[in-house]
């Protein structure tokens, strides 16, 4: 689904310099992992979930949104980034339903958990956690880019917090929330974590 079709499926025309304005965003130089690779390998993979989804323009849109303030330093990136979403669509026309439901996915990016039965935001979470299901190189280059994330933060307390993210996922009864990307990244994912945390540990 690309730019324009998108916003045709919404029946609403977006501001004339978003689509570059979010570019520039994701291309902003604190950026190594939260970038324009990022959100490529994530409407690539859109792309080939969207038969499974009830809106898949609603998880496309949330995706070009999901990481568009993005400060490693900052508490508060998906708020901010759901307020620009939301001013863009209100200025755009949109409904408060719609405008609710966007923010509503890409706030679900921060805890990465979903209550109940919202496929579309369980497909949207999926497909950003998808990093760590790849294939060990890309999976490495992705710790070395968030790493690089993180210069500003001294090399052990980014060693403890780091384990503690990934701990976290591996302590889940599952890390992927849709069958489709459980049956195919799950066990994977798995491996990296482990090989990642005994790589901290060393």
């Amino acid at each position: 689904m690309n730019w324009q079709s998108l916003w045709q499926s919404l029946n609403l025309i977006p501001p004339t310099n978003l689509l570059a304005e979010l570019q520039t965003a994701y291309a902003q130089p604190q950026r190594f992992y939260h970038n324009q690779q990022h959100l490529q390998e994530c409407l690539t993979l859109l792309n080939e979930v969207k038969h499974l989804a009830q809106q898949p323009q609603h998880i496309a849109l949330a995706l070009y949104f999901h990481d568009a303030v993005y400060d490693p330093q900052a508490l508060d990136n998906e708020a901010q980034s759901a307020a620009w979403a939301a001013h863009v669509l209100k200025s755009s026309g949109a409904s408060s339903v719609l405008i609710a439901r966007i923010k509503q996915l890409i706030m679900a990016t921060q805890h990465h958990v979903v209550d109940g039965d919202d496929n579309d935001a369980k497909l949207l979470l999926d497909i950003d956690l998808a990093i760590l299901g790849q294939d060990s190189a890309r999976f490495n280059e992705y710790e070395q880019q968030i790493k690089q994330e993180y210069t500003w933060v001294a090399d052990e307390a980014f060693k403890q917090g780091r384990g503690q993210v990934l701990t976290s996922f591996l302590q889940r009864e599952w890390i992927y929330q849709s069958e489709y990307f459980r049956s195919r990244l799950e066990q994977q994912a798995r491996l990296n974590i482990q090989a990642a945390l005994a790589s901290l540990a060393n």
